[in-house]
Order: structure tokens, then sequence, then C-alpha cells
């Protein structure tokens, strides 16, 4: 089970935002590369990275501080927002991301991401952020008609490496995890599912590590992390102790 950092990139700054909310961002850190480096320190082995000028603005709008990052730190990192064709995501694999996250364009050109996904094999992930168990699209700021699931369902046997599934209604609220509507995706599909939103404290932890949770590939942890609601070393020695 991997525990994923999250780094929100707004204005080239790591923010976090409250129910992907641009008008509702924290300003964590000025230098994304630092708080890298920090993560890394402090023993996670992935890092998660979402663009989130990008998602709103359709192509990569905080390439500098993501690059920065990349130079920061050994570990993988696997970013997404504005990412909607192939040559973007050509261009974030060749400069070292190891897995690029297809969210808007997984709604509307499936077609792409089972393409980049036949291409690159085990670096595309599905992003599926859902509000009221619709997906929403465009950084959040529209919402679709379909449900997280039939989106996935689309995705089996493509190639895709993982599903992000994020409960907007948590985001950033340190409600914790909506592990219930993530465990019924994951025992639907065979794709490798990983929570997201609302992830609060240890005890997140501790039900991501219970008999249930078993077909989650991870989650990943923001806010809580930020502002010391989670000991980094207390989480990933509960994980390792369980492995």
């Amino acid at each position: 089970m991997i525990l994923f950092p999250a780094v929100d990139l707004k204005n080239g700054q790591c923010v976090r935002l409250e129910q992907g909310d641009m008008a509702r961002a924290t300003v964590f850190n000025l230098d994304p590369a630092a708080q890298a480096r920090s993560f890394a320190a402090q023993g996670f082995e992935y890092l998660h990275v979402v663009d989130l000028d990008g998602a709103f603005a359709g192509k990569p709008m905080n390439a500098h501080a993501v690059e920065a990052m990349l130079k920061a730190v050994t570990m993988p990192v696997q970013l997404g927002g504005g990412i909607r064709d192939l040559a973007t995501i050509e261009a974030w694999l060749d400069k070292g991301i190891t897995r690029v996250i297809i969210g808007t364009a997984a709604v509307r050109d499936p077609e792409l991401v089972k393409g980049a996904a036949k291409k690159f094999p085990g670096r595309v992930a599905v992003g599926l952020d859902a509000r009221d168990g619709k997906v929403a699209v465009e950084g959040w700021a529209e919402t679709s008609h379909v449900t997280a699931l039939e989106i996935a369902q689309r995705f089996e046997d493509a190639g895709v490496a993982a599903i992000i599934f994020t409960d907007i209604a948590r985001d950033g609220l340190l409600k914790g995890l909506n592990l219930d509507a993530t465990i019924a995706l994951a025992d639907r599909i065979s794709i490798p599912v990983i929570a997201s939103g609302g992830f609060a404290s240890i005890d997140d932890v501790k039900a991501l590590l219970e008999p249930r949770a078993k077909k989650l590939a991870g989650a990943i942890v923001g806010r809580a992390l930020y502002d010391g609601r989670l000991d980094p070393a207390a989480a990933l020695k509960l994980i390792k102790t369980a492995a």
C-alpha cells in the first residue's frame, strides 16, 4: 500500500484547495522543489503532483515547478492536470515523470487514454474525481453525467496503471477518506485503485490496512501532512509493519 504525499501547484506555489475550489486555496510552500525534498527526506517513496492551473487551462501551466521537483528528488512522480493530448503525455514522460494522470480527457476522449496506455504500458493512470457519484471535469468546474464506475469500466483491459478516485466533497476538508465508495469501485474493476480526498489522520492509514481495503493500491494524503495531523514516520512505519 503506497502513501502518496500530494503537491498541488497554483501559480508556481504549493497549495491545498478545499473541495477543489481555487478561491479556497491555502499556500503551504513557496518552493515546490523544497517540499518534494522534504517528503523524500521523510521516507515517502512516490510523489503525487497536480498542476491545478493546468487542469483549468487544459494545458501545462506549472511546468517550471514540476521540472524543478524532478531535479530535486529521485523518487517516482505521478502528475495530473492539463494533460489532454498525446504530445503532452510524451513530453512529460520524456522529462522524467513516471506516470501521467488523465482526468478530463478520460471522460471526453477515452481513445486517447487507451492509445497512450498501449504505447506507454504502466505509465498512464486515470483520475476520476466524483461529486455525488458523477465525475467532474475541467478542474472540477463541470460535472459530467457519467459515474466513476462507468468510466473506469471503459478502460478494463486497456493497460491503465491505476484509477485515482477522489471524493470532491471531502477533498481538503480532513473528513476522512470515503473508503466505502472507493472500495465499492475497486471491487467492480481489475485496475488498481488509489483513494483520494479527505485523508485526515492515522486512522485513515489503519482503515486502509483493514482486510476489506486489500484491493486498494494506496492513498493520497495532502492537507493532513501539511498541517501536522499526520505523523509521516508513524504512518510509514504502520504500513511497513503491516506488509
